[in-house]
This record gives C-alpha cells, sequence and structure tokens, in this order.
C-alpha cells in the first residue's frame, strides 16, 4: 500500500500526487507499487525493498542521489497462541524531494505519535521529519517495554494462586521479546549516532540528543527487564516446586494413614485363635480401635506439618 503525506500548518495531510516536501508511505508494498518509486526518484531497486527483507541489519548508506536509512521498529506476533512482541526492519530513504518510509507491517503507534505528540515538524524539512520519526520508534519501544512489564507483573502477582506451566512458557517469550528489543535497540543506537555525527543543522541538534536520550533509556530498561523477568522465572519455578513437594507431602501422610486399617486387618484375619473371635462386638471394637488410630496418626502428622 502507498500513502503520500505533506503537512499544512503544521497538519499532516493525505495527499493524491507526489510532490516535493512530501512523506511517502509503503505498507508491505507490492512490485508495481515499488516500481513506481523506482522510477519516479531513481533509487536503486534493491534499495527500496531492503526493508522487506528480515535479515537487513540496521545501517546507513550514502548514494549520489538519496540516502538510505535502515532501522528496527518494535511490532507484535502471535507466539503459542498469544501476542509477544518482535522486530523488523523499516527504511527510510532521504531524497531530494521526499522522505519515503518502507515496512512491511503497519506501524500504527508510530503515525499517531507524529499527528498528535509531535506538532513541530514538517515534511518539508527532511532530516527534522527523519530525526522525528527515529525519535516516535523509541517511544513505541518504551512502549512495548511497558506493556512487557506489566504482563510480567501479572504473572508475578499469580505466582502463589493460579501459577501454571503456561505462566513459564509465556516468562521465555517476553524475555524473547527483550532480546529482540536489545539487540535492534544497540543497532538503532549506532545509527543515531553516525546520523549526530553527519548533522548539518545545529537548531536540530536538541531532537538528536533526545532521541539518544530516549534510546539508551530502551537500552536500559531492557536490561532491567530481562534480570526482573529471570527473577520472576525462578520465583514462579519455586512456587511450582513447593506445589509439588506439598503434594506429595500430604499424599505420603494420608498413605500412611490408610495403611493403618490394612495392618490391623491383616492382623486379625489371619487364620488363628485371636482375641475378640468370638465376641459379638469384636468387629465393632477393632473398627473404633481402628478409627482411633488413624485419627491419632492424622493429629501426630499434623503437629509435625505433614498435613
Amino acid at each position: 500500500m502507498l500513502n503520500i503525506y505533506r503537512t499544512e500548518n503544521g497538519v499532516l495531510n493525505e495527499v493524491k500526487e507526489f510532490q516535493p516536501g512530501v512523506w511517502i508511505k509503503l505498507t508491505k508494498p507490492d512490485a508495481e507499487e515499488n516500481q513506481q518509486i523506482v522510477d519516479h526518484y531513481n533509487i536503486d531497486y534493491s534499495d527500496v525493498v531492503a526493508a522487506l527483507d528480515d535479515e537487513e541489519s540496521s545501517r546507513i548508506e550514502v548514494e549520489d542521489d538519496y540516502t538510505l536509512i535502515l532501522v528496527d521498529v518494535p511490532i507484535t506476533e502471535e507466539r503459542n497462541e498469544e501476542q509477544y512482541y518482535t522486530t523488523i526492519p523499516m527504511g527510510i530513504i532521504i531524497t531530494e524531494d521526499a522522505v519515503i518510509t518502507v515496512c512491511r507491517e503497519e506501524i500504527e503507534f508510530f503515525e499517531r505519535n507524529l499527528r498528535f505528540k509531535m506538532r513541530n515538524f514538517s515534511t518539508r524539512k527532511k532530516m527534522r521529519f527523519v530525526y522525528h520519526m527515529l525519535y516516535c520508534i523509541t517511544r513505541i519501544y518504551l512502549y512495548d517495554l511497558r506493556a512487557i512489564d506489566k504482563r510480567r507483573t501479572a504473572v508475578e502477582t499469580n505466582a502463589g494462586k493460579t501459577t501454571k506451566d503456561v505462566d513459564i512458557i509465556s516468562l521465555h517469550e517476553l524475555e524473547t521479546s527483550l532480546v529482540y528489543f536489545e539487540t535492534s535497540l544497540r543497532a538503532n543506537n549506532m545509527v543515531i549516532v553516525r546520523l549526530k555525527r553527519l548533522n548539518q543543522f545545529p537548531e536540530d541538534e536538541e531532537l538528536i540528543e533526545d532521541t539518544m536520550i530516549e534510546n539508551n533509556q530502551a537500552i536500559e530498561m531492557t536490561n532491567i527487564y530481562r534480570n526482573i523477568i529471570d527473577s520472576t522465572r525462578e520465583l514462579v519455578s519455586a512456587v511450582m516446586d513447593s506445589r509439588l513437594n506439598n503434594v506429595i507431602k500430604y499424599l505420603t501422610s494420608i498413605t500412611l494413614v490408610m495403611a493403618i486399617p490394612t495392618i490391623i486387618s491383616g492382623f486379625f484375619g489371619m487364620n488363628v485363635p485371636m482375641e475378640f473371635a468370638n465376641n459379638v462386638y469384636g468387629f465393632g471394637l477393632i473398627s473404633i480401635g481402628t478409627i482411633a488410630i488413624c485419627i491419632v496418626t492424622l493429629l501426630i502428622l499434623k503437629k509435625k506439618n505433614m498435613l
């Protein structure tokens, strides 16, 4: 899908045709849309489709007529029938007349940041607009990191109540998401640092610094959340082991108590003369005695915290 945007009086509006100072957003483009961009802006086809390859790494390539910037952006994906996070490449191509972004997924939160939280931007100021986009990307990471921590907190809160095997799997998937995030954030940081060195507009220094600060904060949060998730996983495993030990303890105690009637019945069932053999109340007395012994045994086990 190909969309073209242009700012008018600080408002981002969609337009219908190519013109100077626009932002062209390619979302999961087909071959015809890619070729349209290649022909109109004289861009190498491989650079247009570079962001559609999951194996592409974050980098900057400066060509004669344009500059290609590749960064990683976070998205959600389904793993084990749940929504978790990963990252995919997004290409930013800066030409003389336009800024072109290419991504195989719609980044909705990215667009909301541009429209509602960053009102001092313009598609005509191409480099500043790119800095705004990079700043928004770091905000997406921070937003998703908080969402990951909320899911981790939910598992930790239920650790003593309804902990299940699926909770350990969930923590593992969240930790996997953080591994993707850390790798991508560090690669993005290298791109931001290089852009800072290449920056030729002093008025944009503050925006680049803010982007670097936000990106470094996201890296730090990722490391912290990974350590916390590791501790939470150990807690969940310990709780499940404790529950298993309690079940084994209860079963052992019950087995011991249930063995008492078996032993007594076996003793009095021997084919030899026994006390109470001819007593009409013998069965009742033996039963009462057996129950009494079981109760005493239960009380002793209870006192020993075995029940």
